[in-house]
């Protein structure tokens, strides 16, 4: 698993500016979480440094936060304590859920920022979702956000190279990713991702992070989902667009 500890130090130079706080974060989710009541019990299972987690708990849900890193509990944690949130933050890679939580203790889980990719292949990816799928009670909805994998592999390997400065906390950075695409899909890939802060008064620093991902098909997801006893109740896919949400339900 993917361990992020370099970059949660960073993190947020890549949430984008309209996400930045918790109360943009959460909001950014509205049309999922109108169908939940003021006090649901909800889990974000990849929760980075904290903003969805802190912005849900933020409007009266009960909220627990996992991360595989340490560091992103950690941050998470130290966000909550900012504003004063009361959020049940916890080191837990995806199989590792039903040992912290029992099953159908949540309305509602998140699984969000492009997260699932980090889990090893078609048999890691199942073993998450089951997870989850544990977690939810009856009717209980799974948010899932993914990179259109379609196009990432269309786009070969290659260096990407912001064209524009990011401000984060006074300071300037440019984000840099690397893609690595593998010749076949089931085969590992790789992402490494850079942010060079950059001082004019100062010297560079650059905080980077090799990051495995293994990509899967928008139709190979949805099987995965039924597979794991969640419906896909809709998606957002579109093959030209970089980005896509999952909103399934346990039946």
């Amino acid at each position: 698993m993917t361990s992020y500890n370099e970059l949660a130090e960073v993190y947020e130079w890549l949430i984008s500016d309209a996400k930045l706080t918790p109360a943009e974060f959460a909001a950014s989710f509205d049309d999922v979480i109108s169908l939940l009541p003021s006090n649901a019990r909800v889990l974000d299972c990849s929760c980075g440094t904290g903003q969805l987690a802190v912005g849900l708990a933020g409007r009266g849900m009960q909220v627990a936060a996992t991360d595989a890193s340490e560091a992103m509990v950690r941050r998470t944690a130290e966000l909550a304590e900012e504003f004063g949130a009361s959020v049940r933050a916890e080191r837990a890679s995806w199989e590792e859920l039903p040992d912290h939580f029992d099953d159908e203790t949540f309305d509602m889980v998140f699984c969000v920022g492009n997260s699932l990719h980090h889990a090893e292949g078609a048999r890691g990816r199942d073993a998450a979702l089951e997870s989850m799928s544990r977690l939810l009670r009856p009717g209980g909805r799974l948010v899932l956000t993914s990179r259109n994998w379609e196009l990432v592999r269309s786009r070969g390997s290659r260096l990407d190279i912001s064209d524009h400065l990011v401000r984060r906390n006074g300071r300037d950075a440019v984000v840099i990713y690397r893609w690595d695409i593998a010749s076949q899909w089931e085969e590992e890939h790789h992402i490494e991702i850079a942010i060079a802060q950059v001082d004019a008064a100062g010297p560079v620093l650059v905080r980077s992070e090799l990051l495995s991902c293994w990509p899967y098909r928008h139709d190979e997801l949805t099987a995965e989902l039924h597979q794991a006893g969640l419906r896909t109740e809709r998606s957002t896919y579109n093959p030209e667009a970089e980005n896509y949400t999952v909103v399934a339900s346990k039946a």
